[in-house]
């Protein structure tokens, strides 16, 4: 069984709680790795990768915008050898209060790992979800599994139970 890398970030919130509560899912086949403490070569170590983020304030709803803790990893994407490599993302937002860019930063960086030739696995249907826009969207599919810790808190460990099942069984192939 190939070991996991869950590469998180921003540490101390929401998506440290979810990244944590995959942890406890998985157990020891789950390496929890802060994004700002890693490295490519991190990334590079993994044939299995999970990624997770958040979508925080306007300014990260252009794909021009880097979150300070993404930045150094979304500039290195293409020093990423992404052969054999499966990835699995998962986003938070408020589909509440940013209803027009729900989960984006999740759609900028997977938009950037398709545009590198990632295989990413994971995706979910939009029918579950409220919200009027978001960039993660690409064919009624989000390309991961977005998760709104603010206003559907009760939601999160079904939804992160049936994904991650989804999820294995593509990482396990």
């Amino acid at each position: 069984m190939e070991k996991i890398g869950l590469f998180y970030g921003p540490k101390g919130g929401s998506v440290e709680r979810v990244a944590k509560m995959i942890k406890e899912r998985l157990g020891e086949r789950v390496d929890l790795i802060p994004v700002e403490e890693a490295t490519v070569e991190d990334i590079n170590r993994y044939k299995n990768i999970i990624m997770g983020l958040s979508t925080v304030g306007a300014d990260a709803w252009t794909a021009d915008h880097t979150s300070d803790v993404w930045s150094k990893i979304l500039s290195a994407l293409d020093k990423i050898d992404y052969h054999g490599k499966t990835f699995a993302l998962f986003g938070l937002g408020n589909h509440v209060m940013y209803p027009q860019h729900f989960v984006d930063a999740m759609g900028v960086l997977g938009r950037e790992l398709l545009r590198h030739g990632a295989r990413i696995v994971g995706q979910r249907p939009v029918t579950d979800y409220e919200f009027e826009d978001s960039l993660a969207v690409i064919d009624d599919h989000f390309i991961g599994l977005p998760l709104d810790e603010d206003t559907e808190p009760e939601k999160t460990p079904e939804r992160l139970e049936k994904w991650l099942q989804d999820v294995l069984k593509e990482f396990d192939r």
